[in-house]
């Protein structure tokens, strides 16, 4: 039986690139889809082996799609694809429980490996990643807490990509009330008054990048 794969990967020139290279090795891929929250959906409905996630995707990127997929599909394991290497990103990854961090610029040779590798209940970083894990936890930087809980983070999200707070309600699937309480409590903890910040902020965290 064919090693089973959700692929969420929002520009669909690169989710066509990326489904060739899988199908030609064999693998099946399950679905397509765009966002992460559709991601989300489709691990949950489908149990697949393998969820292999850009990171900058809309609604929901792909870290905080990994943690969500742990509590939906204990069996998927997760890989995510990025072109984003700095070490937010790649700690924030590895926080949310991602099994492989593959490097778009060297997907076609890593992606495969990766998918056998975890696949067997290893982990695989692409080798232009591994010096950030290294250089993060020799200088303590991979300690460092994030003060937002995974729904502020959403909603983080969203309210940098310019969403307003009863969109960002609906897009998840509760009420204005609780998005706007969320927004409240995220300025709060992080101490800061105005959007602007808060788009600041999800960028140096690495909740929302500036391109794909």
């Amino acid at each position: 039986m064919p090693t089973r794969i959700v692929l969420a990967e929002d520009h669909i020139i690169v989710r066509d690139g990326l489904r060739a290279i899988l199908e030609r090795d064999g693998f099946e891929v399950v679905a397509e889809v765009g966002d992460g929250l559709e991601a989300v959906k489709q691990a949950k409905e489908l149990q697949p082996d393998i969820a292999v996630l850009d990171l900058s995707m809309p609604n929901m990127n792909g870290i905080t799609a990994a943690g969500e997929i742990r509590k939906v599909s204990e069996r998927t394991r997760i890989i995510l694809l990025t072109i984003h290497t700095d070490r937010q990103y790649v700690i924030g990854a590895l926080r949310a429980g991602v099994h492989a961090f593959v490097a778009k610029s060297q997907a076609a040779k890593d992606l495969i490996q990766a998918i056998r590798l975890v696949t067997v209940g290893r982990t695989y970083l692409s080798p232009s990643i591994s010096q950030t894990v290294v250089d993060a936890c020799l200088d303590g930087s991979s300690s460092t807490q994030d003060p937002l809980s995974p729904r502020e983070r959403q909603v983080l999200q969203l309210v940098a990509e310019g969403k307003t707070t009863k969109e960002a309600a609906w897009i998840l699937g509760i009420s204005v009330k609780t998005a706007e309480s969320h927004r409240t409590r995220i300025m709060s903890k992080l101490d800061v008054h105005e959007t602007a910040s808060l788009v600041r902020y999800a960028i140096k965290a690495g909740v929302v990048a500036t391109d794909a």
